[in-house]
């Protein structure tokens, strides 16, 4: 079996080859850059994960989530490194494009853990959905390309943003509090706050434009995909 590729991003030595040692132990074939750009440079689609600094000298962190989300609509999936711990620095991350957020100091087999974790989440296969394809309004939702088309056009979501617009369309008039979609798709990150949600919603509605309504919010209650 291939094993999975992994890319750290970090500028300070030492972490690199604390990481790079126990991942590979771990079974997982491990490339390193000591900074954002030179990380740009060496990222390949083999690639299966980032673990990413969001601290570093030139390009930080969330500004090169940014460029592969929004630049290169690239949609590995990022873990961020930081020491930043703030519900604000949170929020950046998973806005910047992240999926997961570990904070330092941290344990080497909580960073194995959450890889492990990410990575599971990001491989679920295709057919574990009943259909290919959801149709709800004016968006239609390619499960198995993982592409979405609001009338005509093509909109580019985030990993996240695309499993809660899948989650909310695929059950179209069903409520879902916030607490139920951390629960749906957050399994793995019980730290995950109910405000996190409501920035990706944000930025799902955003992409759609003209289309936004689709998605309501019912105050006290949570969220739901009207078809009309």
């Amino acid at each position: 079996m291939e094993k999975e590729r992994i890319l750290i991003v970090d500028d300070e030595a030492d972490i690199r080859e604390i990481l790079l040692f126990n991942l590979e132990n771990a079974g997982f074939e491990v490339d390193t850059a000591a900074s954002a750009e030179e990380a740009l440079e060496v990222l390949t689609p083999s690639h299966s994960l980032i673990l990413l600094d969001v601290m570093m000298r030139g390009m930080s962190g969330f500004r090169m989530a940014e460029v592969l989300r929004k630049e290169r609509k690239n949609m590995v999936p990022i873990i961020f490194l930081t020491a930043k711990n703030t519900e604000n620095d949170l929020l950046t991350g998973f806005s910047a494009g992240g999926d997961d957020y570990i904070s330092k100091p941290f344990s080497v087999y909580e960073v194995i853990a959450r890889v492990k974790a990410v990575l599971r989440r990001s491989s679920t296969p295709a057919e574990e959905r009943k259909e290919s394809s959801v149709v709800c309004g004016q968006i239609t939702i390619d499960m198995s390309r993982k592409l979405v088309f609001a009338g005509e056009n093509q909109v580019v979501l985030s990993k996240k943003e695309f499993e809660i617009l899948s989650l909310l369309a695929s059950n179209p008039g069903k409520l879902f509090s916030r607490e139920k979609i951390i629960e749906e798709l957050w399994k793995d990150a019980p730290y995950v706050l109910d405000r996190t949600v409501d920035v990706h919603i944000a930025r799902i509605r955003s992409k759609l434009g003209e289309y936004k309504n689709h998605i309501t919010n019912r105050s006290g209650y949570g969220y739901s995909f009207n078809e009309n």
